[in-house]
């Protein structure tokens, strides 16, 4: 036999408050004292309690549920942009439910506007595009971050290439003048934009660059380097991401080349392995976290009937330079 369900008036009960003050906090509404929030939350954790939401969204037509769409045939889930989601939704008294959709945009509009006006969600999130036309008849508010396609590759500012055109002037201030871009696969716009932003740049600067086509592997980084001819002058490498850097510095190692006396490298994304790694990794930082509570807070406004926060145009990418880069060497040692 199953447990009986500790129920709002035993919480308030074993915390010496009102059931309202229970429901209040349940909520998220705020406004409490430290020491009133302290003691209704230790009767929530000591009494296991959970609030019966049936019951509570058909007295109140809340839900406390919030839908996120995905493309149901996406290879990989953007983890950082959703996790960052879902902890602000739980911060406003929401839980997230992952919904993979079939078909493309219009199928997809079709559905939203099903899940939007079937009660069970307070409101939708669309991680990739509905298309241009209006929900028609949806009853919950919808947003949609469109910086994805439907395999759930960036778009937009997450697939912004500028950030290595950055990372080229400050290699060309170290004074590198021959430079080799790994590439990511082009069917990727952030992989087409990093190239063609390295291109324009170098051409800009008057300094020679290299691109290697590459597949986001450690390995396409180690072979594009250990390629390199015996004479070659390259001296810097501007990787496609995290993972193809870190096998250009093996390549580099195991040809005999130090990091970064002999060859700098620059990656992107600041994976956490980087940052630990020997040398250290130069990267872009990629804020994937932001869009992910900037559209909680649009969808949370439009909720409570508020104003939406302002649209944060600046750069989701930061160039972070380590240990791996340094002054370009007068004569590499082979």
């Amino acid at each position: 036999m199953q447990p009986k369900r500790a129920t709002i008036y035993e919480v308030a009960d074993r915390a010496g408050v009102s059931h309202q003050t229970v429901s209040r906090y349940v909520r998220g509404d705020g406004g409490f004292r430290p020491a009133t929030a302290a003691r209704v939350e230790a009767a929530i954790n000591a009494l296991n309690y959970r609030p019966n939401l049936t019951a509570r969204s058909m007295r109140t037509r809340r839900t406390g549920r919030i839908a996120v769409l995905l493309p149901a045939a996406a290879p990989h889930l953007p983890q950082r942009l959703l996790g960052a989601l879902s902890q602000a939704a739980h911060e406003e008294g929401y839980t997230v439910d992952l919904v993979g959709l079939e078909g493309g945009a219009a199928e997809r509009a079709v559905r939203a506007a099903e899940l939007a006006d079937s009660g069970q969600f307070e409101g939708v999130l669309a991680l990739a595009s509905l298309g241009d036309r209006p929900l028609a008849g949806a009853g919950a508010p919808v947003v949609t971050v469109a910086d994805y396609d439907d395999e759930m590759r960036s778009l937009g500012a997450l697939a912004d290439g500028t950030a290595c055109g950055d990372v080229v002037r400050q290699l060309r201030a170290l004074g590198h003048r021959s430079l080799l871009h790994v590439a990511g696969p082009q069917s990727f716009a952030s992989a087409r934009n990093r190239r063609e932003s390295f291109l324009s740049t170098v051409a800009e600067l008057g300094v020679r660059g290299t691109v290697v086509e590459g597949d986001w592997s450690a390995r396409s980084g180690f072979e594009a380097v250990q390629a390199l001819p015996g004479d070659s002058d390259v001296t810097a490498v501007v990787a496609a991401n995290d993972t193809v850097a870190m096998g250009a510095v093996r390549g580099g190692l195991q040809r005999g080349w130090r990091v970064p006396e002999d060859l700098s490298v620059f990656g992107w994304d600041d994976d956490e392995q980087g940052r630990f790694s020997t040398p250290a990794l130069s990267t872009v930082a990629v804020d994937r976290e932001r869009q992910g509570r900037e559209a909680v807070s649009r969808l949370v406004a439009l909720l409570r009937g508020s104003e939406p926060p302002a649209h944060d145009t600046t750069s989701l990418h930061t160039v972070i330079p380590r240990e791996s880069t340094g002054p370009a060497p007068a004569a590499r040692r082979r």
